[in-house]
């Protein structure tokens, strides 16, 4: 591109300086020539005028005086009716230029100079024409090599940050040139790089919300399997926990596929009135084996018959990450209170541990933060759930931990109720 920006730039330029170079020249050669035969006109009219005196104040007429009157590269013939011809300067060899002028006496007065002269003075017009001409290229070359480098280094550079971008690396380089069109390229090109920035974002995000949040459920369905391995000689029993594992697969799926529309679209929700005893009393079903195992129980109380707006899947989903918190990082009884407050109902997952540090506080539903060495994605995935239904997810109190869910309601006259599982 470089190459052809210059031979382009030159072409122009030499044509441009061809036109103008010839007609500059004729012109010249014209103004020159006009010029001498003027200078001969001229001192021929002088000195017919010299001797037209001389004659009048009875003067003779001849060389003597006559010979400083003419410049020393010109040459004259003086004639006078009845006197010889005078002869003044040095006769020129070759082509001359040349005036005859005659006066009121009958003298005549010849003129001559060398065209040698004209010659040597269009010469000199044009060397100086040639030089300029010379300094027009070269100023024309420096400026083709200049434009060529400013156009073409940023098509260079506009082309790496291309491979850059289709080789993976979607960051933004914000360049720009001072010229619209590659600037326009260049703000394409950021652009496009921030969008694929946010793609590659989202699907790590996601990538990493799916393999925390099935992790959960597949926790539960490993022990739902454990348990039919158990009572194998229970046909009833086995029927029952096959049930149960069977439900569990299906909220798995809802799991997955929640998680996927909230990564196309975060707003897009199924929100739909359901039971909310039942999610809740499902959640404890589900965790009461492994809370067994620690030794552990958990209470289930407050206002029964309550039904709830949102997505069961992801509600659940969203107890379950409360639960399992208070599992791995609880201690003593698990409560699971169910409350009404205007036209929300709320869920409260409270236990006996130490609960949140003082630092963390509301810190505690980012990502990445975590107190006690896990992932710091399950309370972020889980606020995200709840927000997507149009609830949302709090922590009420730091020691001992109270964390609660907020989902629009349906509102059915509540039961009080106090249940003691595990």
């Amino acid at each position: 591109m470089r190459r052809r920006l210059i031979s382009s730039t030159l072409a122009v330029v030499l044509v441009v300086i061809g036109v103008f170079g010839i007609s500059l020249v004729l012109v010249e050669s014209r103004t020159i020539q006009s010029s001498a035969q003027d200078g001969v006109d001229s001192e021929a009219v002088r000195l017919t005028g010299i001797v037209e005196n001389r004659l009048l104040a009875g003067e003779s007429v001849d060389a003597r005086g006559l010979d400083r009157q003419i410049a020393d590269d010109r040459y004259a013939v003086v004639s006078v009716p009845g006197n010889p011809e005078v002869h003044l300067g040095k006769r020129p060899k070759g082509k001359v230029i040349s005036s005859t002028q005659h006066g009121d006496h009958g003298e005549s007065v010849t003129v001559e100079e060398s065209r040698s002269t004209v010659s040597q003075q269009l010469g000199r017009t044009l060397l100086v024409i040639l030089a300029v001409a010379l300094l027009a290229v070269l100023a024309a070359v420096a400026l083709a090599v200049r434009q060529a480098r400013r156009l073409a280094s940023p098509l260079t550079d506009l082309a790496e940050t291309a491979e850059r971008l289709g080789s993976g690396d979607p960051r933004p380089r914000h360049r720009r040139y001072g010229v619209p069109e590659l600037d326009r390229i260049a703000d394409v090109l950021d652009a496009s790089a921030e969008r694929i920035g946010r793609m590659l974002t989202a699907e790590r995000r996601l990538a990493a919300d799916a393999s925390h949040q099935l992790r959960t459920p597949l926790t539960a369905l490993s022990m739902r399997l454990e348990e039919i391995m158990a009572t194998a000689d229970d046909r009833e029993a086995v029927k029952e926990e096959a049930a149960i594992a069977l439900g569990q697969v299906e909220r798995l799926t809802d799991v997955v596929q929640r998680l996927l529309t909230n990564s196309r679209d975060p707003r897009t929700g199924s929100a739909v009135d359901f039971d909310l005893d039942e999610v809740v009393k499902q959640q404890v079903e589900e965790w009461r084996p492994a809370y067994q195992g620690e030794g552990r129980s958990m209470v289930l109380s407050g206002a029964r018959g309550l039904r709830a707006v949102g997505t069961p899947g992801a509600v659940a989903q969203v107890l379950a990450t409360l639960i399992e918190n208070s599992l791995m990082h609880g201690a003593g009884t698990v409560a699971l209170h169910t409350r009404v407050t205007g036209n929300q109902a709320v869920v409260e997952v409270s236990d006996d541990g130490p609960g949140v540090p003082p630092d963390l506080g509301a810190r505690v539903f980012e990502r990445s933060v975590s107190g006690r060495n896990s992932t710091g994605l399950g309370l972020a995935v889980a606020r995200d759930l709840a927000e997507a239904d149009g609830g949302r997810l709090e922590l009420l109190q730091q020691r001992p931990p109270v964390f609660a869910l907020f989902l629009a309601q349906e509102i059915v006259p509540p039961a009080p109720r106090e249940e003691v599982i595990g």
